[in-house]
């Protein structure tokens, strides 16, 4: 059995499909056929489904690319090791950001003051399939990838925000259902911190109505502050004064929170330079959470 037949079957069974996976080895589509036949031959079982235009993986074949992919990673890993080890591994980190991706110029820059070398592939809009595909991933603590390693970076609140000439402007704490009339200004769906509060309000028995969507706390509190309608905001991840226009309010129902994690894949080398930056963000996060307490809790 050799590495080459195992790289192309892993190919094979990920794609599913024998000319595909032909074009993306750059090899022909009978010599995969031919491989993929061998090593067939030399386990004494079929992998593969044969259907008229494509083919499938039986159960012994998946059972085989389990193996096959902790084998290919082992010897990623050990090939990684080495390197870091000989200080010519590569200095890029796979980053996938699902929420907080606004802190993002300021983490990274901050980190590259101390570790100048460092490269970041960003990974946005990915969904959790399969193996993991980064190094490190920022996500709601709530949906945490599978295969991982994961801790959190913080705990915050959240606040719902008004106008300042807000008839609920004079109160410091509200419950969910008296938001129900209300017009808010929300992130897109799909986003993790909008799935959340709209999980909040079904709970409170309504769906919120939507008047704006957007990603930018900055356009988020400009609306406010025009007096556009109100939004959920995180207490510390969306740190930044909001101003005298915008009014915070804290929600009478106490598991009105989220969790920020970091994640990294359990079977997988972490190379010197993704270890450094999740330690760095550990702290930059603790940093955030103790400026947040140091100022009163709600002067975001």
């Amino acid at each position: 059995m050799e590495l080459l037949q195992l790289k192309y079957f892993q190919v094979a069974a990920r794609m599913q499909h024998m000319t595909q996976a032909a074009r993306s080895l750059h090899i022909s589509q009978p010599a995969l056929s031919k491989m993929i036949a061998s090593l067939e031959a030399e386990l004494g079982t079929k992998l593969f489904e044969r259907e008229p235009k494509s083919i499938r993986l039986n159960e012994h074949g998946k059972l085989f690319l389990r193996q096959v992919d902790i084998a290919l990673q082992a010897l990623e890993d050990g090939k990684l090791q080495l390197q870091d080890l000989g200080g010519s591994a590569s200095p890029a980190v796979s980053l996938d950001v699902r929420v907080s991706s606004h802190l993002l110029p300021d983490l990274l820059a901050d980190f590259r003051k101390e570790c100048p070398a460092a490269e970041f592939h960003l990974l946005q809009h990915s969904t959790f399939e399969g193996a993991a595909s980064f190094d490190l991933c920022l996500s709601d603590g709530a949906e945490l990838p599978p295969g991982t390693t994961s801790l959190t970076l913080l705990e915050e609140e959240i606040f719902v925000a008004v106008p300042a000439d807000h008839p609920l402007a004079d109160r410091t704490q509200i419950g969910l259902k008296e938001l129900r009339e209300e017009s808010f200004i929300s992130l897109p769906p799909g986003k993790s911190l909008r799935e959340t509060t709209d999980a909040f309000c079904r709970l409170a028995g309504f769906a919120p109505r939507i008047r704006f969507e957007s990603d930018d706390p900055a356009m988020v509190r400009g609306l406010i502050r025009a007096g556009q309608g109100v939004a959920f905001l995180p207490a510390i991840t969306w740190g930044g004064s909001t101003g005298p226009d915008v009014v915070l309010l804290r929600l009478e129902e106490s598991w009105c929170k989220r969790s920020i994690a970091l994640s990294w894949p359990q079977e997988r080398y972490l190379t010197h330079t993704a270890a450094l930056f999740r330690d760095f963000a550990v702290n930059y996060f603790a940093r955030l959470a103790a400026s947040h307490h140091q100022d009163g809790g709600q002067g975001d």
